[in-house]
């Protein structure tokens, strides 16, 4: 395509891609229109033709997509840890696919090379590591996974060549945990068995004293306590382990410090917030999830750690690729760094949004975003029928609508059920022990007061609508 036919199309994409971010400022719109997949599957068309439909189908079955999907840029879109449109991220993202480089050697991509290692450096001045390095992984669980790798290397630095032995060595994290330390136990080669789940406090954060206890009583037993993944933002409340505290217990035990910063990191912007990772900076690696609260297009996560030379030999199997790896760019080829050897420029729209609001910006976004959730709180705490369910550290906001005579569980997982068919606000359902909760959590740059008390005042009417045995209308 090229010419005339080309510059039309472009032009009728820009339009779908405007109308899209128009509509989610329109009030009275839904986030969703939901269809169980049994239904969806019979109603859109999916097939791939043995002949191309031509270049007109490009658009229509972009509509068709566009129509279909859970609209994440709107006010009312508050289930995962993310959510919104950064114009600059967007922007960022598109260019990244048009020029469609590989960071795997400075050849390739040059300017996105010094770009990503521009960011990285920030950043760990930021978590206020004075040396070290990092890369760009596919997001929160990798860098997880990268973490518990480096723990590894520098428990048994011969385990990348002569292989691991890992029934002795064990691992440490809360009992709330993401649930990607599953899988980095599983690929590492310990197992869930060697994954030691400790105590946490009411608010669901590590117990320093539970953590010891389990040290000592692996050592007692003759296991290898080689990693620590302590939890900053976990997924459910949002609590944050206390860095210090875990901190000091990993250096007098010299066990390596991963901190699991994914949905938090970004209070490190914040003077008012930035507490809560009080400590981060005696951690030996943090991964943080730029997609999250910073509000970037999925996927855009970093991993950092104080030890360079342990991340290189992790990453060492980059040395025997002599067609990309060569000794006079050694110093700038970013795929030494990496388990990937193919991956894209996630660093370009980071780079891109940060340079247009800056710190400040950050921070006055991460502060924007606690106020709005201590006004949810506020909300719920003000309700004849909900309560709390969880104290609040973050924009987490745990919740649940409480009624005599009713299985809460029960009533919550129908309250939310409705609202899901409804469409408007997408809240997520999730547990805090035996307990069914309502989550929802701020961090959508359309999201206000008003919004927050439409969602109230719509799960206040779905309860009432419940227990008095009135049908619903979804």
């Amino acid at each position: 395509m090229r010419g005339d036919k080309l510059g039309n199309f472009l032009d009728n994409l820009v339009t779908r891609i405007a109308d899209y971010v128009e509509k989610s400022y329109n009030e009275g719109g839904k986030t969703v229109d939901f269809i169980p997949a049994s239904s969806r599957e019979k109603v859109t068309d999916l097939s791939l033709p043995l002949e191309g439909y031509g270049t007109q189908a490009i658009l229509d079955d972009i509509d068709e997509f566009l129509k279909q999907c859970v609209k994440t840029n709107r006010p009312e879109f508050m289930n995962p840890l993310w959510g919104g449109l950064n114009i600059a991220g967007f922007a960022g993202e598109v260019i990244a696919a048009l020029t469609n480089q590989s960071m795997y050697t400075y050849e390739l991509s040059p300017i996105a090379t010094l770009i990503e290692k521009a960011v990285i450096e920030r950043m760990m001045e930021i978590v206020g590591y004075g040396e070290g390095f990092g890369t760009l992984t596919t997001g929160g669980s990798n860098g997880n996974m990268l973490g518990m790798l480096c723990a590894r290397q520098y428990a048994d630095p011969m385990s990348s060549l002569n292989g691991f032995d890992g029934t002795k060595y064990v691992a440490f994290v809360s009992e709330e945990a993401h649930y990607s330390v599953l899988m980095s136990a599983n690929v590492i080669g310990i197992g869930h068995q060697n994954l030691i789940k400790v105590k946490c406090d009411s608010g669901g954060r590590m117990n320093p004293e539970s953590l010891l206890e389990e040290i000592n009583r692996a050592t007692s037993n003759d296991r290898v306590p080689f990693c620590i993944i302590a939890t900053s933002g976990t997924t459910v409340r949002g609590a944050f382990d206390p860095l210090r505290e875990i901190a000091q217990i990993a250096h007098d035990n010299d066990i390596w410090l991963h901190v699991d910063a994914a949905w938090g990191g970004s209070c490190l912007f914040s003077r008012r917030h930035r507490g809560l990772m009080d400590g981060v900076e005696l951690a030996d690696s943090v991964c943080w999830d730029a997609h999250k609260m910073m509000g970037l297009p999925l996927i855009c996560s970093v991993f950092l750690t104080k030890n360079k030379s342990v991340l290189r030999s992790v990453c060492a199997h980059g040395d025997s690729a002599h067609y990309l790896f060569h000794d006079d760019t050694k110093d700038v080829d970013l795929g030494r760094y990496s388990l990937q050897c193919g991956r894209r420029n996630d660093s370009l729209k980071l780079w891109v949004a940060w340079r247009e609001i800056g710190d400040s910006g950050w921070a006055k976004m991460v502060e924007k975003y606690c106020d709005l959730s201590g006004y949810l709180e506020d909300l719920v705490n003000n309700s004849k029928y909900l309560s709390m369910m969880s104290e609040r550290d973050w924009s987490n906001v745990c919740f649940r609508y409480e009624v005599d005579g009713h299985d809460l569980n029960e009533l919550n997982i129908e309250i939310r059920n409705r609202m899901m068919r409804e469409g408007i606000n997408l809240v997520s359902r999730s547990n805090i022990g035996d307990d069914v909760i309502i989550r929802a959590v701020v961090a959508n740059p359309l999201i206000d007061e008003k919004v927050l008390l439409s969602l109230i005042t719509s799960i206040e009417r779905h309860g009432y609508e419940i227990i008095n045995n009135i049908p619903s209308e979804f």
